[in-house]
């Protein structure tokens, strides 16, 4: 099944094969267009099937179980969020071709926010504060945890090493202090909360300037709040940031665990990507920029 691989696992995945497994799982939507969504999203391929659904399949064995899990999770979260999720309308099966769960979900409307060019930065950093809000309100019962689940501690010895090996890129030594800053804050004194742990760019929708839809629960579970600041340094400008924290009464020591982990994740994805994924590797250069000197 084509296309450039941004994983040395990932199996090739094209508009053909698509077709094929739609005609043979799901014959009633076999004659409508089908075209590739061009997306930095590094987890899954999608395509746009008719006007009205988005069929997403797995690059990786590593995010086939996120199949299921939005499958299961997503229905029974939506009700109580303030903007529109991914809508599972079917899963569809593995073949001799293609090894894994994929699904077809309702589209959503939208365009992805990219930051200096988002027109009321303020209103977005409420929208998401909302979002981040409600999400954790939701009862944790029975959730799985969280892709990011983890003590910032048990990320120490991959993050100096991306450190290292970014050297010639970004300002190493601003980079260790401000993650050991992060190490050193206070741990989250409470129980896993409900978390989406990715909210960057190419998985929230924006409408007339305001959050329109998040997408892309793979990361979806149970961990420590603080993940979700993350969208203080991927989806704000500076001037925004003081909204969205000041509308989540987050503390100090949350805010610094946020700030390390955007720059953990930051870090990781422009180690990875940087000779893969050119839209992927730029947010993570703005991101890093941004958590080492507060623009």
């Amino acid at each position: 099944m084509g296309g450039g691989k941004l994983h040395a696992d990932e199996i090739d995945i094209d508009v053909s094969g698509v077709r094929r497994l739609i005609a043979a799982q799901f014959p009633q939507w076999s004659d409508l267009p089908l075209e590739r969504i061009e997306s930095a999203g590094t987890a899954n391929a999608m395509f746009r099937l008719g006007g009205a659904m988005t069929v997403r399949l797995p690059r990786v064995e590593g995010a086939a179980g996120d199949v299921e899990k939005e499958h299961r999770w997503l229905p029974r979260l939506a009700p109580s969020l303030p903007v529109a999720v991914p809508v599972p309308l079917v899963k569809g099966m593995p073949d001799e071709d293609y090894p894994w769960p994929w699904a077809v979900y309702r589209w959503l409307d939208g365009e992805t926010p990219v930051v200096g060019h988002i027109a009321d930065p303020g209103l977005l950093a409420e929208d998401l504060a909302e979002f981040v809000a409600a999400l954790r309100r939701i009862d944790p019962e029975d959730g799985p945890a969280s892709y990011r689940s983890e003590r910032l501690a048990a990320r120490d010895a991959t993050t100096r090493a991306a450190i290292g090996e970014l050297r010639a890129v970004v300002d190493a030594d601003a980079a260790t202090a401000a993650w050991e800053a992060a190490l050193n804050a206070p741990a989250w004194p409470g129980p896993a909360v409900w978390i989406h742990a990715d909210l960057q760019p190419g998985n929230v929708l924006i409408a007339d300037g305001r959050l329109s839809a998040v997408i892309d629960f793979g990361c979806l579970g149970l961990g420590d709040p603080a993940v979700d600041l993350i969208a203080a340094w991927y989806l704000l400008p500076p001037e925004a940031r003081g909204v969205f924290r000041s509308a989540l009464e987050r503390d100090d020591a949350a805010w610094e665990r946020g700030r390390g982990w955007a720059l953990s994740i930051a870090l990781d994805e422009l180690r990875y990507y940087r000779e893969t994924n050119p839209v992927m590797a730029s947010i993570a250069r703005r991101v890093i920029h941004a958590v080492l000197t507060g623009t």
